[in-house]
């Protein structure tokens, strides 16, 4: 039987002291996939998935102390991404691609910018450069995420446009997709995790190692991917860097939100599979 996202075995590597949960196929170049604030292996939406494991190995993971994995969620973005080249080790893969969305969005650019010499492309979604950036987190985000649980109504605002109907029967498709495998009490739900998720998104704010500035001279190729309304992370607040970004593009999709991998799964990973080549 092939191995797809809805039936891909979860298994565990030892990686500082920790058992870190991983599951891992598809063909090709490997493709870490790097989760969201209260994101698991399972709120991927499986089509997404399939339609990059065509061409591409892909590598799910759960952050430390987050789904199936040991341990307790970093508090620095750069401590949290540096599980993903010591799972690399462990796979024994030394050059990867990498794709994050949102939170993991963060994650993946300290990823690229910690290992420029492993990192071959990089895919963001949904997330914002590193630094400050002039556009804030709408009210409705924080509205709608912090609940202890999300039902349909709230990934409408959160992932989706919800003033638009395509994108909400986009919404109720791929919510369907997710439930299949998704076991909702491994969703992070206390406020606890949800301040640690936010004591990294400082630690990119704050920018110490200055990655923002390192998109001048960065060699390795960076695809952008946003919805044209994120509620979370204003597409608008790459526009100031992309003059000074040289090896990235930016795809921006129509009334869309958050996630627009989600409202788009085969669109966005044709886009990506172009882009990784």
């Amino acid at each position: 039987m092939k191995t797809i996202a809805l039936n891909a075995e979860t298994q565990f590597a030892e990686i500082n002291n920790n058992k870190i949960a991983y599951r891992q196929f598809g063909n090709g170049a490997p493709l870490f996939f790097v989760n969201r604030f209260r994101g698991i292996m399972d709120t991927w939406d499986p089509l997404f998935l399939d339609s990059l494991a065509e061409k591409n190995t892909v590598i799910l993971f759960d952050y430390p102390g987050i789904g199936s994995s040991e341990g307790e969620l970093p508090l620095d973005i750069v401590e949290v991404a540096s599980t993903v080249p010591a799972l690399a080790d462990h796979l024994g893969i030394d050059m990867f691609n990498v794709l994050g969305w949102s939170y993991g969005g963060l994650v993946a650019q300290a990823v690229t910018f910690q290992n420029q010499d492993r990192v071959l492309n990089t895919v963001l979604i949904g997330t914002n450069p590193p630094g400050e950036n002039e556009i804030p987190m709408e009210q409705v985000f924080f509205d709608h995420a912090l609940k202890p649980i999300n039902d349909l109504e709230d990934e409408y605002y959160l992932f989706f446009e919800p003033a638009s109907e395509k994108s909400r029967q986009a919404a109720q498709e791929s919510h369907d997709r997710i439930g299949k495998r998704l076991e909702r009490s491994l969703i992070p739900s206390t406020m606890e995790a949800f301040q640690r998720y936010f004591a990294g998104s400082a630690t990119m704010k704050e920018d110490k190692l200055n990655f923002r500035e390192g998109y001048k001279t960065l060699k390795s190729p960076v695809l952008v991917i946003s919805g044209d309304h994120d509620i979370s992370f204003a597409t608008e607040n790459w526009f100031p860097l992309l003059k000074n970004a040289p090896t990235m593009q930016h795809i921006i999709l129509n009334d869309a939100g958050h996630g627009p991998q989600h409202q788009h799964p085969e669109l966005t990973a044709g886009y990506i599979n172009l882009f990784l080549g």
